[in-house]
């Protein structure tokens, strides 16, 4: 009984471990680097994920809003420096 047990507790281990699906990529829809080099184009799709987003589609509007925080917070790398006097309150 306990072999039995074991046997099933291993199969389904292996069958829960099948290869995954990879993503395949829309040929229509712009990178997220396109869409941030390009910003009027990146406001005018802003506008449109705001009004219309079922018929943009979860993927375009995705991207359209990571461009957008890259257009924003920048690449990431500009280090912090601090003052080099304490600010006095």
């Amino acid at each position: 009984m306990r072999e039995i047990s074991l046997l099933l507790v291993l199969v389904g281990v292996l069958a829960g471990c099948g290869p995954s699906e990879t993503p395949t990529p829309e040929p229509d829809v712009p990178t997220v680097e396109e869409l941030a080099a390009d910003p009027e184009r990146l406001k005018e799709l802003r506008r449109q994920c705001k009004t219309d987003r079922s018929n943009l589609g979860d993927v375009l509007c995705n991207r359209v809003a990571e461009a957008t925080n890259r257009r924003f917070f920048g690449d990431g790398k500009v280090p912090y420096t601090p003052q080099e006097t304490p600010p006095k309150f």
